[in-house]
């Protein structure tokens, strides 16, 4: 039996705090370090239905791929899936989750319009393969350079994409939570999944819009280079300069460091599949 390449690889901190002035906290967060799963939602709706939509969402996933790569672990019979077998799994847990979320919104009154943003993001092969609907978003600190590996799924952002709008201009905008994507509001949903190659040293960033929002991209980048050493001190550093800024929002981070490289070995099956697979991938 193979080992998990995982074992080791990653160091993962999860923070979720209600900010000051929410009442409530309707974002969720989750992370399984030995399948390297990290998901973070943020609700919406109305009294506490954010809250369910972004608890739906976190249990339905996980819970669904927690019993695709474990109850039926690849790793038993000495490999694993390719990346392509992976954003598979991921696309349809993803429509599971959404059609949950909406049935329910469109059958309890009290959960009507509910929805959640989702980024979420897996550690295979010495790659992260992301997905996400709405304005959570994924970062990565790789050296000096930080960036940010998702795209806003919004109305300013639309804006912003087709100059009508600058980027300053939509930290300002009163529309700026206004989405184009979300978890649970339509019959469909339309996630962006993207293959992202791993280093040992990257550090990636999950976070709802209760920290980019009170924050610039350079003082999260400045933030976590000052401790890129210490992942719990980031976290609370994040949170606590974003709660110093206003904290407007609940805001949660996820923290993922990438130790060492962690690639798979597969079967002749799944080599088979994956040689396939990637002549077909629109993925990087």
């Amino acid at each position: 039996m193979a080992s998990n390449p995982l074992s080791g690889a990653l160091e993962i901190v999860v923070r979720s705090d209600p900010g000051m002035m929410r009442r409530y906290n309707e974002d969720a967060v989750f992370a399984n370090p030995a399948l390297g799963l990290v998901i973070l939602a943020d609700g919406m709706g109305g009294y506490n239905a954010g809250e369910v939509a972004s608890s739906m969402a976190i249990t339905g996933i996980s819970a669904a791929l927690e019993q695709d790569f474990f109850l039926h672990s690849p790793y038993a019979i000495g490999g694993a899936p390719g990346d392509l077998h992976v954003q598979r799994c991921l696309s349809r847990r993803i429509a599971a989750a959404n059609t949950a979320i909406y049935q329910t919104s469109m059958t309890q009154p009290e959960c009507a319009g509910m929805g959640t943003t989702l980024v979420m993001a897996m550690f295979h092969d010495n790659a992260v393969i992301a997905a996400h609907l709405g304005d959570s978003r994924l970062y990565c600190l790789r050296g000096d350079e930080f960036r940010q590996l998702t795209h806003d799924h919004s109305f300013v952002q639309d804006q912003v994409d087709r100059g009508l709008m600058t980027a300053a201009d939509a930290r300002l905008s009163r529309n700026r939570g206004l989405l184009t994507r979300a978890l649970g509001v339509d019959a469909i949903a339309a996630p962006d999944l993207r293959r992202h190659p791993a280093r040992p040293g990257d550090i990636y960033l999950l976070c709802s819009d209760g920290l980019n929002d009170m924050l610039m991209d350079r003082e999260i980048g400045k933030a976590l280079r000052a401790q890129s050493d210490n992942l719990e001190l980031a976290a609370a550093q994040l949170i606590q300069m974003a709660n110093d800024m206003g904290g407007r929002d609940n805001v949660s981070v996820i923290l993922i460091k990438v130790l060492r490289e962690f690639p798979v070995q597969h079967t002749a099956l799944f080599r088979q599949r994956r040689t396939g697979e990637h002549s077909r991938t629109l993925f990087e």
